[in-house]
Parts: structure tokens; C-alpha cells; sequence
């Protein structure tokens, strides 16, 4: 059972290509989360494998995330093989570290943990990678998903293999907190006169956080997953002033329906 949580696309990428090669079913944390329940419980086969997919935001685990492993319940979880995979723009800091706290709360841990560099869609500082970055990061990311595919078959215990950064222990023990308190700020987000109404924005969104009245008007449950502004087919939608003139990613790998539909 691959649990999993993608803003555009990169972590259901590499949810999909696990979970259609160790045939275990795709699960959606958003919907999920969406759903309105307090807990989420999932009955285990025997020797299931369990997988944990998702981006890395500001050197951490989205918080839609770590809400979805509080209220997380697995019925016949008996030591079960259980893998962790962040996807990210450069590195993931202790992310992954956060994660296995959460797990080991409840009483599970992880068997092994990796990462996986991505392009980059956190446009609010920096910008898209260039083609060319995008392409070399998409060839390195299937041959980092090849080993991993291969270690989560195998069932491979004490292989974490995480490009971390420098400091880690900063960057996610002091920035994300910081990012988490006062970084996400869904009223910076707004649609230009250009917007056409297509909803398009609402559908993707994976916190259920927009709606959709003639323009898009978005509440307080942002995750700055920023699927809404990527994947806007007219580019109308902005996050303050420092979105525009920028690049737009979505995983070409993936098509809207999917992550629409999850």
C-alpha cells in the first residue's frame, strides 16, 4: 500500500512507478485527509510492503502529511516492511527524520528511506529550472527510481539513502517550523483579469481549500503545494507579486486526470 501526497505531479510520479512494480495499491493522503475523518484506518496483508511518498516543503514533510500519519491506523501492522521516499528540488533536509518521529509514535518505523531530485516548482523564491535542468534531473530520477524499485522488491532493511544538505539539521529543525507557522499565506494568492473560471484550480487543489465563484477564492487550509498556480491553464493565478513573469512545471509524466482522480 503506497500512501501517497503530490502537488505537480514529481511524488505521484514516483508513487506510480513503485507501486506498478512491487504491485501494491496507490492511495491518496489528500483525499484522505479530505475526507473529513479523524483517523485512517487500512487493514494489512500479510508481508505488505507500506510506502510513504511526498515532496519535500521548505526541508520538510507537507503538513498534510504529518496530519494524515496522526490520525494513520493500520490493522495488522506486525513489523511490516515500511519505506519512505521524498521527492525535492535540491535536498530534503532531516524531512525524512520528521517523518519516522511521527510513525514511531505510533508505535511503527521505517525499514528504509530515500530521496529523490526533481524539478523545481517552489517558484515563490527562485524560478523553474531551465529545460535542459529539467530533462537532466527527469534522467537521474528514473534511475534513481530503478533502485529504488529494486530495494523496496527486496525488502532491503537499514537503506536510507537521502540527499540531506547542509546544515540539516538547521534547515529542517529551524526553517520548516518557520515556513509551517508563518510561510503559508493563502491570502497572497489571487487570479488575474485573465482567469476564465475553469475550475481547473478547485479540482487540483489537495487540500480542498478553493472554490470556485467566478474567480477562485481560497481559504485557510493551503498546504503551498501550489498545484493551483502550475497548473492554471492561462497562468492567471499568482501567490503575491513574486510568481509573476515566472516558469510554470507540472510533471509531464502525469496527466491532470490523475491527479485529479488520484
Amino acid at each position: 500500500m503506497i500512501f501517497y501526497f503530490s502537488g505537480t505531479g514529481n511524488s505521484f510520479y514516483a508513487a506510480k512507478q513503485i507501486a506498478e512494480h512491487i504491485h501494491e495499491p496507490l492511495v491518496s493522503i489528500a483525499a484522505a485527509v479530505n475526507s473529513g475523518s479523524q483517523a485512517y484506518k487500512y487493514t494489512l496483508k500479510d508481508r505488505e510492503a507500506i510506502g510513504f511518498v511526498f515532496p519535500t516543503h521548505s526541508w520538510g514533510p507537507p503538513k498534510i502529511v504529518l496530519d494524515f500519519l496522526e490520525g494513520l491506523e493500520l490493522d495488522g501492522y506486525d513489523s511490516h516492511y515500511m519505506f519512505g521516499v521524498a521527492t525535492c528540488g535540491g535536498n530534503i533536509g532531516n524531512a525524512m527524520d520528521v517523518v519516522n518521529r511521527q510513525l514511531k509514535r505510533k508505535g511503527m518505523e521505517l525499514s528504509s528511506g530515500f530521496s529523490i531530485v526533481m524539478p523545481n516548482n517552489y517558484i515563490i523564491m527562485g524560478d523553474v529550472d531551465s529545460k535542459e535542468r529539467q530533462e537532466a534531473k527527469l534522467s537521474a530520477a528514473e534511475k534513481a527510481l530503478e533502485s529504488i524499485r529494486e530495494a523496496v522488491m527486496d525488502r532491503q532493511r537499514g537503506v536510507f539513502r537521502l540527499k540531506k544538505g547542509f546544515p540539516a539539521r538547521l534547515l529542517t529543525g529551524v526553517v520548516h517550523p518557520m515556513f509551517v507557522k508563518n510561510g503559508i499565506q493563502p491570502a497572497k494568492f489571487h487570479a488575474t483579469d485573465s482567469c476564465q473560471g475553469c475550475e481547473t484550480c478547485e479540482k487540483v487543489c489537495g487540500s480542498g481549500n478553493i472554490a470556485v465563484d467566478g474567480k477562485p477564492e481560497w481559504g485557510s487550509r493551503c498546504t503551498l503545494c501550489l498545484a493551483c498556480l502550475h497548473y492554471c491553464p492561462v497562468q492567471a493565478i499568482q501567490y503575491g507579486k513574486s510568481t509573476e513573469r515566472k516558469g510554470r512545471y507540472t510533471n509531464r509524466n502525469v496527466s491532470i486526470k490523475e491527479i485529479i482522480g488520484g
